[in-house]
């Protein structure tokens, strides 16, 4: 029998809809697939749930369809590949209120669904499971992602998100589907496990956690996580969706230090120790303020094209602040900044015409000359940077 599409899914009705549906994307299981679906019907059974095991399979060249197809599983066919992808396509297909999601390389512990259920019942949108809490076998997991890649990756996720997770990448994890419509998810790979994570904690959702456990899993290939690969896609992930911590913060950063710097060297050469601070320094200032402030435009930009795009939930702070930060006030600003440096060039014009057009003192010359020219270039770019704000929220309000 040919394996069922998502469309003749959605389309066939059924009198008794199932409560909890259990997703597990596949990918050549046929080794584990077997035990993973009669532990998951047995749980259903043991613990009087109506579930139902969906098979989100991702191209398997093995056996594994006529094997979830013979043991009564449904066999969703996901033609896009990833991790991701195959997830979405079982989801999206699944008849269940609440959805966990699993992998079937038998490592996860199904029988503790009923665990989940308990807690989605209880009105939780995402209820995690955290192995480290539970316990994880010898050898269930490689040292570099027990000691480092997930304790790492988890630390950057809370800091970054607030979100109440001890364990971001634990593959096993149940959810209300209305929820899980919510977050909008798009990654199609490996980090499709941040993704939700990070959407459920910005949209304010009910986020729980139980202790599972890992075992070895009962395949007899590699996996197919890659482990740098993939950490770096779950980190870049975060990254672009905390533009505050990749740009915003270093920016502020490089602008503030910058501002500090070129103040202590306006009055003349400064010493520490054995060491003199002079013009050059004070170059450098000025071109850390640029950069800062091109940083901190960029943080914006992206903040504001995501919330604009659905990437991400509207930001109160963000609609607070352009309250008051107009392109009007982008213009007097930039303006200000603008005339201050032309003023500041024609005064050192003046004093190069005194001297007949000869040589200066480059020292003191160049305290004039490159606050005179980060004031022009920053005007500028203040000009140009709310004028662009300025038609990203012109895109905002139309959109609404």
């Amino acid at each position: 029998m040919a394996v069922e599409s998502l469309a003749e899914v959605l389309q066939d009705p059924q009198d008794s809809a199932p409560e909890i549906s259990v997703v597990m994307p596949c990918l050549n299981e046929a080794e584990t697939l077997p035990v993973c679906i009669e532990k998951l019907q047995r749980t259903f059974r043991d613990h009087g749930v109506r579930g139902e095991v969906i098979v989100a399979d991702n191209g398997s060249s093995d056996e594994s369809v006529a094997i979830a197809r013979r043991l009564g599983a449904r066999v969703i066919s996901v033609i896009a590949k990833g991790y991701g992808s195959a997830l979405m396509g079982g989801i999206a297909a699944a008849r269940g209120t609440y959805v966990v999601m699993g992998d079937a390389d038998d490592s996860y512990d199904f029988t503790a669904v009923p665990a989940f259920l308990e807690q989605l019942r209880q009105g939780f949108d995402l209820v995690m499971g955290n192995r480290f809490q539970g316990g994880i076998e010898p050898n269930a997991m490689p040292p570099l992602h027990k000691y480092l890649g997930n304790p790492v990756l988890t630390l950057i996720g809370r800091l970054f998100f607030n979100a109440p997770c001890g364990d971001f990448h634990c593959g096993l994890r149940g959810f209300r589907k209305d929820a899980y419509e919510r977050m909008g998810l798009r990654t199609t790979g490996m980090e499709f496990a941040t993704e939700m994570i990070v959407k459920a904690t910005l949209l304010n959702m009910r986020i729980s956690e139980i202790p599972t456990t890992l075992s070895v899993d009962g395949r007899s290939r590699p996996p197919h996580l890659r482990t740098w690969r993939d950490g770096w896609r779950h980190l870049r992930f975060m990254l672009l969706y905390s533009p505050r911590w990749l740009f915003l913060y270093p920016g502020a950063l490089l602008i503030v230090a910058g501002a500090i710097t070129g103040v202590w060297l306006l009055a003349g050469p400064r010493a520490i120790g054995n060491v003199t601070f002079d013009v050059d320094t004070l170059l450098y200032a000025a071109m850390a303020i640029l950069l800062g402030f091109q940083a901190v435009s960029f943080a914006t930009f992206t903040k504001v094209f995501a919330i604009s795009e659905g990437l991400l939930p509207e930001d109160p702070r963000l609609t607070w602040f352009f309250r008051f930060i107009t392109l009007e006030v982008g213009l007097v600003v930039g303006g200000a900044l603008m005339a201050i440096g032309l003023v500041a060039t024609l005064y050192a014009v003046r004093v190069w015409g005194a001297h007949d057009f000869g040589a200066l003192d480059p020292a003191q010359m160049l305290r004039v000359v490159i606050p005179a020219a980060l004031s022009i270039t920053l005007g500028f770019q203040i000009i140009l940077s709310s004028f662009f704000l300025s038609v990203l929220g012109l895109r905002r309000r139309l959109a609404a």
